[in-house]
């Protein structure tokens, strides 16, 4: 999910910072450009933490700035197929829950968050069960595997994770300690 890793990019020094070309400009450039980017390759940049090396500047023709290769680690978020994962709700709609996973948010459609049939609350922004006390809602703890994923590295924001609830050992947080007790006692029982 989270990595840092070893990164190549070019970045632009304007004219008025060519007398101060620092490792701490080349990091502030390169955080401007590349922190909530998506890539396919490496995922999500989070953050430019340390740049290691800085190339021999090129002029372009027609460009007024110096461009340098500068190699640095970064902290990705890049999620992988099949993954569990923890979030947070935070948004509950007619149609599933939206969980926060990282800086994206996944799509917990209603279909795949219990084997109950949940219906949307809307006055209390949430998903209901009729046949027990099951619900879901805003600020619920989550924990849900990732069987979807299209990354838009053009919108980062338009890219879509799909997730399931479904699987022993996943849904909401306070189902599977209320599970996990259950089972305990039964266990004491015996």
């Amino acid at each position: 999910m989270y990595k840092r890793v070893r990164l190549k990019d070019t970045v632009e020094v304007p004219p008025r910072e060519l007398a101060n070309v620092t490792p701490n400009l080349v990091k502030k450039l390169l955080q401007d450009k590349l922190e909530g980017r998506m890539d396919e390759e490496v995922g999500s940049v989070v953050s430019v933490v340390d740049v290691h090396d800085i190339g021999d500047g090129a002029v372009l023709p027609n460009r007024p700035g110096v461009y340098y290769e500068a190699e640095f680690d970064a902290v990705t978020f890049d999620p992988q197929m099949q993954e569990v994962v923890d979030g947070t709700v935070v948004e509950v709609v007619e149609f599933g829950a939206f969980v926060g996973i990282g800086p994206v948010d996944g799509l917990l459609h209603v279909s795949q968050i219990s084997d109950e049939y949940l219906a949307y609350d809307g006055e209390n922004q949430r998903l209901a069960s009729n046949e027990s006390d099951q619900a879901l809602a805003v600020d619920d703890a989550v924990r849900a595997r990732i069987v979807t994923k299209s990354i838009d590295e053009r919108n980062p924001r338009d890219s879509k994770i799909g997730l399931t609830a479904k699987q022993p050992g996943l849904g909401k947080h306070g189902w599977l300690e209320d599970e996990r007790s259950k089972r305990q006692a039964q266990a004491g029982e015996s």
